[in-house]
């Protein structure tokens, strides 16, 4: 794979970054795909490793060592077959994934991994500039009629699949535009929203239709959850249009930080701040939330509060703190203990080295304090033995805050949705279905399916790709006895 001595000859090549000061000025991407040259010698890299673990660290099971080699050798096209045969949206992965794929190559043992993701983005993004991404149009029509619920890769990834074997699919989604947390979530400076665009034209010109603003199963929603509905559509209408349903809404419902003072005003859920600041970037509508000259504390530590973060740094904040309940892991993974599956280490984003970010680990919250407006916010520092925290004595201390944005994950998709169609929920409040076997991703109703995060959780873009393809076979199954797409 590659070329035979390359790892030996070859550093890894890395994706070029904008410098701090002129990506600060806007929200347009800034990390730039790799040279032909750059690619062909990152994939010179790629070692006759003879068990390629890179492929089962993916969740899509990428063959990834064969469109390594192709890029060394310039069969790019064959390289996006390679690479389309396993994922639809490669551009979504390529800029988006943690790569645990990297995390498991061989070379990582003792060297720098072979950069798969920044190969991937290339070969995709040289496909979409060549015009090589024709639409796949079905020769003949099923006549089944599908709804997909959600436009999120999970969504997508059922929706193209199916509408490439004949059936007639539409996507209901809620929010004004088509994409779910990508679209919306996900800060236009990590996903240019034409990324999304672009793909979703291709989904069109296959037969897929798309109704945006359109709320389905229950007009309820929780608080700080998006909803751009001006229409609405009951389960029972749906169950009665269409042959099978794909619930592919994703994981919802934030996890709160139920303290004293969170009523206040200036303390949000992450995507209270980061989908507004989306729709200003698109659609011109200032964000209501705007930290500029203000002091922001983010508590939660992952990609949510380092997108909250970058968006702080951009809007112009005087000073970005975040807290993380967890110990601080150690800068280098143990490579002998954890190798070939995802490390535990401490992780720096780009959005950290924009400003003088201070991170917090070992922190508590313990409430916000202000008089009807944040203040500030008090906290503790803990110390974790045998899986349980506990606080430090004396260890309390304030931190002058005006906005606090809790990114703490999403618990489980909305409970409403759910409940409109019937659809039993498992111990974590998820759509409950199976993966294997006859019944896969079936629920207790006949006829409804779930893909994604409303089925296994908040998890990564891979999984939901994953998920919506295999959904999409099962789906096929059930409506025609038999299915030739692959799993």
């Amino acid at each position: 794979m590659g070329k035979p001595t390359g790892f030996l000859e070859f550093e890894r090549q890395e994706e070029h970054y904008d410098p701090v000061e002129a990506r600060l000025q806007h929200h347009r991407e800034f990390v730039h795909t790799l040279s032909d040259e750059a690619a062909t010698t990152q994939g010179a890299r790629c070692m006759d490793c003879g068990i390629p673990f890179c492929n089962n660290a993916c969740p899509l099971g990428n063959n990834i060592p064969d469109w390594n080699d192709l890029v060394y050798k310039g069969d790019w096209q064959r390289a996006l077959e390679v690479l389309h045969s396993t994922n639809n949206f490669p551009e979504f992965t390529g800029r988006v994934c943690p790569a645990p794929c990297e995390s498991a190559c061989t070379l990582g043992i003792n060297a720098a991994p072979v950069g798969i993701r920044s190969i991937e983005r290339a070969i995709i993004d040289k496909a979409w500039d060549a015009g090589w991404l024709a639409p796949q149009i079905a020769a003949v029509r099923s006549g089944k009629k599908i709804a997909v619920v959600g436009s999120g890769p999970a969504g997508l990834a059922a929706a193209q699949q199916l509408a490439r074997v004949g059936h007639d699919v539409t996507v209901f989604e809620k929010s004004s535009r088509v994409g779910g947390l990508l679209g919306f979530g996900i800060p236009d400076f990590k996903l240019d929203k034409s990324v999304i665009d672009r793909r979703v034209e291709q989904l069109q010109a296959e037969g897929v239709i798309f109704r945006t603003r359109v709320l389905v199963g229950d007009k309820r929603l929780p608080t700080g959850i998006n909803n751009d509905a001006t229409e609405f559509v009951s389960a029972a209408e749906l169950r009665q249009s269409f042959d099978a349903i794909i619930l592919a809404a994703g994981s919802e419902t934030p996890r709160d930080l139920s303290v004293p003072g969170r009523e206040l005003e200036g303390v949000y859920a992450a995507l209270e701040f980061l989908i507004p600041q989306n729709k200003e970037v698109r659609q011109g509508a200032a964000n209501p939330v705007n930290v500029k000259g203000k002091h922001v504390v983010v508590i939660g530590g992952g990609d949510t509060g380092s997108d909250c973060v970058g968006t702080s740094y951009r809007q112009g904040a005087a000073s970005v703190t975040q807290f993380e309940l967890m110990p601080m892991p150690p800068k280098d993974e143990n490579k002998a203990l954890t190798w070939p599956y995802w490390p535990l280490k401490l992780r720096t984003s780009s959005s950290h080295k924009e400003g003088d970010t201070k991170r917090e680990f070992s922190v508590a919250t313990k409430a916000f304090i202000g008089d009807g407006r944040l203040k500030a916010v008090k906290a503790v520092r803990v110390k974790w033995e045998n899986g349980q925290m506990h606080e430090i004595p004396e260890s309390g201390f304030e931190l002058p805050c005006d906005l606090a944005f809790l990114a703490l994950g999403f618990l489980h998709p909305v409970a409403s949705l759910l409940d409109a169609f019937g659809v039993e929920k498992d111990a974590r409040g998820n759509a409950k279905a199976e993966t294997e076997g006859k019944t896969s991703y079936q629920t207790n109703v006949a006829g409804v399916f779930a893909a994604g995060d409303v089925r296994r959780g908040q998890s990564l873009v891979v999984w939901a790709i994953r998920e919506g393809r295999q959904c999409a076979r099962a789906v096929d199954e059930f409506l025609m006895g038999a299915s030739l797409l692959p799993r």
